[in-house]
């Protein structure tokens, strides 16, 4: 089997004494869409930040592309194509779309030039042409989402972190989002997905990992983590 394209060994987090996460271990394979899923407070937006450098890792080590990457700076993990779109989307509110689109397109410039860049992302996000000189902050919440993944599609992302993208939207613009991740997905971008809708995120993902209280408690394939009744009562807070 190839070497998985992000390792994560031994990785623990803390904030002070307290250790949010919690010696973990997991691997993920070019190709591979993964869901990370657990209660609130289990962890998941730390393990995120951690990986994509935003916090540094207090134990254990994170290798990607076959390099160890626990010191290196979150603005050169993304010109490594390890792009993290965060909880709460992370645009830059007092700038315009294009503005936003541009900045991320500088962070790691693609081969093609900014115009072709921007139709690629108006195929994919038709919306935020018509928004290309609005304030981000003055986007709907669905839209700012858009905004979001349109910013981490610009960079061209190999391995694609995305921390709860359905967060305060409504069932049809989660749907909607998912649509555009089935699409990253099918284009061959890996993903690591943590989402609190647990049945949304494995019927996207290959397979997941449970994480409680900062460890992760189980692992498997989507269907056999949605059909192991012990997981779905005590984990994931799911009726069977």
């Amino acid at each position: 089997m190839p070497e998985p394209l992000l390792s994560a060994q031994a990785m623990s987090v803390a904030y002070g004494p307290i250790r949010a996460v919690r010696g973990c271990s997991f691997d993920i394979h070019a190709g591979e869409t993964v869901a990370i899923v657990g209660t609130n407070g289990a962890g998941k937006s730390t393990l995120m930040r951690a990986l994509s450098g935003v916090i540094p890792v207090a134990a254990g080590q994170v290798v990607y592309d076959g390099v160890q990457i626990n010191r290196l700076a979150p603005h050169l993990r993304v010109r490594r194509g390890l792009v993290h779109v965060p909880e709460g989307r992370g645009v830059i509110r007092h700038m315009t779309v294009d503005e936003n689109l541009r900045l991320a397109y500088d962070m790691r410039p693609p081969a093609d030039p900014y115009a072709q860049a921007l139709r690629g992302v108006f195929a994919t996000f038709p919306r935020l042409e018509q928004r290309l000189h609005l304030s981000a902050g003055n986007l709907s919440g669905g839209e700012q989402q858009m905004l979001a993944l349109a910013r981490a599609l610009i960079h061209r992302p190999r391995l694609l972190l995305v921390d709860e993208p359905s967060l305060g939207l409504s069932p049809l613009l989660t749907k909607e989002v998912f649509g555009v991740l089935r699409t990253f997905r099918e284009a061959g971008v890996t993903i690591l997905l943590v989402e609190q809708n647990v049945r949304a995120a494995l019927g996207l993902a290959d397979r997941g990992y449970v994480l409680r209280m900062g460890e992760i408690v189980f692992s498997g394939t989507s269907r056999e983590m949605l059909d192991h009744p012990e997981i779905v009562s005590q984990h994931l807070g799911l009726a069977h």
